[in-house]
């Protein structure tokens, strides 16, 4: 079965979210997986890991609560992200395998760059030098995935500074300006979701 792969540019946080909970909770065994690529507008979300949670340090972002893995984050404009709505067992997957492959297809888009990056088994996430790039937070519902992968791209990193971005007190974020300057959110979207779409067809060859 094919995946679908949508290009939505720039959506609110909060409406993606219920359509991407609706898509997973009415899904079944037929339904084709889609991955998503899209980028928000400024807001911190906070996972169900909600313990030592300290509110943000500035109050002119919003907070949401929302139903994925991990503690607090932000998203904001210059930043990609991706849902992979993904049906696990179709591919044989268990979600510490599938966390494996979304970081592995951001470490090859980085390489192809000449950009060291490696993940992390006890903090899910890509690292450079020890300056994350991309956080991941999902939440499966009857083998389905949603929720997913954020990197920097080319955006404001100062409101992590407001926060312990994933429960990490002190951790330094950076951003794919740094390193190149073809920072095209569609551009890279694309490649790095039809990379873990293939990655996936793969494993059912």
């Amino acid at each position: 079965m094919a995946i679908c792969v949508k290009y939505l540019g720039l959506t609110p946080y909060e409406s993606t979210w219920h359509k991407m909970k609706n898509f997973t909770f009415k899904r079944d065994r037929s339904t084709q997986d889609e991955i998503w690529i899209t980028e928000h507008d400024a807001i911190y979300t906070l996972g169900l890991n909600r313990k030592d949670f300290k509110e943000p340090l500035r109050n002119d972002i919003p907070v949401l609560h929302v139903d994925r893995g991990g503690k607090i984050t932000y998203h904001g404009r210059g930043q990609l992200i991706i849902y992979p709505l993904i049906d696990l067992e179709r591919y044989h997957l268990t979600i510490r395998s599938f966390v494996t492959l979304i970081e592995k297809s951001i470490v090859n888009f980085l390489s192809l760059r000449d950009i060291k990056a490696s993940a992390k088994i006890e903090a899910p996430g890509v690292y450079i030098e020890n300056k994350k790039i991309a956080s991941l937070g999902l939440r499966i519902k009857n083998h389905a995935s949603y929720h997913g992968l954020s990197l920097n791209i080319d955006m404001d990193l100062t409101p992590f500074e407001a926060i312990d971005p994933c429960g990490y007190k002190n951790l330094q974020m950076t951003q794919l300006k740094t390193f190149i300057n073809d920072v095209s959110i569609e551009n890279i979207g694309l490649e790095i979701a039809n990379d873990i779409k293939d990655q996936l067809l793969n494993l059912k060859s």
